[in-house]
């Protein structure tokens, strides 16, 4: 996930700035930056996913090479500052040439325009996991459940073992960075899977609800192992009772969320049908959405999790039908800002071999790379008790890191604990397994010919499904 946290505090900073170069003079050039950088990322989008779906590819993989082309990699348009080094905007260059103003104006709005774009992007995939709950089936899910475990902590186990010990055994990597590497390959993108699945409508599959159950279960294992390593990082030692209290509060969170609101589901949908107000269904809703995505982050859960269970909740009562046609389009508006901004956020130039600098990355990238495909594709063959599944389909379906693997690679970086050979390794893996899973993803699910008809593979709801 990009980090909401720091955007929100960056926020705070942004204003103090804004107040002292006049935040009434520039708010307007702040908003105009925002809106500016939105006509870009919606251009990038629309005209990347047309693409890819015109070559029979998934319209995320297009958002995700918009967000390189209009990102640092190349046109320099949406671009997020970070730490102390300067970072060139051309959107800036237009704003300057329109407004003229001074560089500590100009930093502010630049500064107050990314905040906001990051903030959207994080509003983006809240929505996207809700609309995923709505469509997913909660008794799949909870039938699914064992098989969806097993392969959840499996695709975190492996790679992580394999991958910290092969930096350590083949590269001399230190006892501390090989570890920090090796979590990082335990991450999944829950969002890039799931719209992929949701495209080619078999997200009520079984292999898709085993792979979104068990994408659940590794954001939750993954932000467990990044809190473990962060303290390893910081002191030396891992801190035993912080451990304890995010694995209780991951399982009574998501036990008790669903449980409680199947409860009180009943009268949710009694007070909605009592309103006479336009936009009931959708907004009434939508609270209930960010209420367990507020509850999730305070715990120091993934705030998608709580929108996640929200949807979950939600498709068990009789709006749901009313409730998906509803979100759809604000979907539409917020969730190609997050594919883009990821896309965005990506550095592609650690994969030049002709720098010199980069060929050490290179390297141990390619090991990492190799450990990132292989332990989350052996995963689809540890599912049990589940005749004529796909299980190459499932482990395919686990190996994007995207989003979640940049964090790792963030958390690492600002820590101090990585080289810049280790952390361009793993950005790299992070790119590869990005870019790589959605095509491949739907390839395997096309070529299983001898599977049985899966749930939500008819024209009807593959349609309906479609983005």
């Amino acid at each position: 996930m990009i980090d909401l946290t720091s955007g929100l505090s960056g926020i705070g900073s942004s204003l103090t700035v804004l107040a002292e170069v006049n935040e009434a003079e520039l708010g307007p050039f702040v908003l105009g930056s925002v809106l500016l950088s939105l006509i870009v990322i919606y251009l990038a989008a629309k005209l990347g996913g047309e693409l890819c779906a015109r070559v029979n590819l998934p319209s995320v993989l297009g958002e995700l090479v918009g967000g390189v082309v209009v990102g640092v990699s190349a046109l320099n348009l949406v671009v997020f500052p970070a730490g102390a080094e300067p970072i060139h905007s051309l959107l800036m260059d237009f704003v300057q040439l329109t407004a003229h103003l001074e560089p500590d104006a100009l930093l502010a709005v630049f500064k107050g325009q990314t905040e906001v774009i990051s903030v959207l992007a994080e509003i983006g995939v809240i929505i996207l996991l809700f609309e995923i709950g709505l469509e997913s089936d909660l008794k799949e899910l909870i039938r699914v459940g064992p098989q969806a475990a097993v392969v959840a902590v499996v695709g975190v186990v492996v790679p992580f073992a394999a991958g910290t010990a092969g930096l350590i055994a083949f590269f001399g990597v230190d006892t501390i960075p090989a570890i920090f590497a090796g979590a990082a390959l335990t991450a999944t993108s829950i969002g890039i899977t799931a719209k992929v699945l949701a495209e080619i409508g078999t997200l009520s599959s079984r292999e898709g609800q085993i792979i979104i159950g068990a994408a659940v279960l590794d954001d939750v294992l993954g932000i467990i192992v990044l809190a473990v390593v962060a303290s390893l990082a910081k002191t030396g030692e891992i801190e035993i009772t912080n451990v304890i209290f995010l694995i209780i509060g991951a399982a009574v969170f998501l036990v008790g969320s669903i449980l409680i609101g199947r409860l009180i589901s009943p009268l949710f949908v009694g007070l909605i049908d009592q309103m006479r107000t336009r936009g009931q269904v959708l907004i009434s809703s939508l609270v209930f959405a960010f209420v367990l995505s507020y509850i999730a982050a305070a715990i120091q859960l993934e705030a998608i999790l709580g929108a996640f269970a929200a949807g979950l909740i939600l498709a068990e009562t009789t709006k749901r039908k009313e409730l998906e046609g509803q979100i759809s389009p604000i979907a539409d508006m917020l969730v190609p800002i997050f594919f883009v901004t990821v896309g965005a956020h990506t550095d592609i130039s650690v994969l030049n071999p002709l720098n010199p600098a980069n060929r050490e990355g290179l390297i141990i990238a390619s090991f990492l790379v190799l450990v990132a495909v292989i332990g989350k594709v052996v995963t689809g063959f540890t599912v049990f008790g589940q005749e004529g599944i796909n299980r190459m389909a499932i482990g395919v379906g686990m190996i994007p890191r995207g989003e979640v693997g940049l964090v790792f690679a963030g958390v690492g970086a600002a820590s101090g604990v990585l080289t810049e050979s280790l952390n361009a390794a793993i950005i790299v893996m992070v790119i590869f397994t990005t870019f790589v899973s959605p095509p491949l993803l739907r390839v395997v699910f096309d070529n299983d010919d001898n599977a049985p008809p899966k749930a939500g593979s008819t024209p009807e709801i593959a349609e309906a499904t479609v983005d």
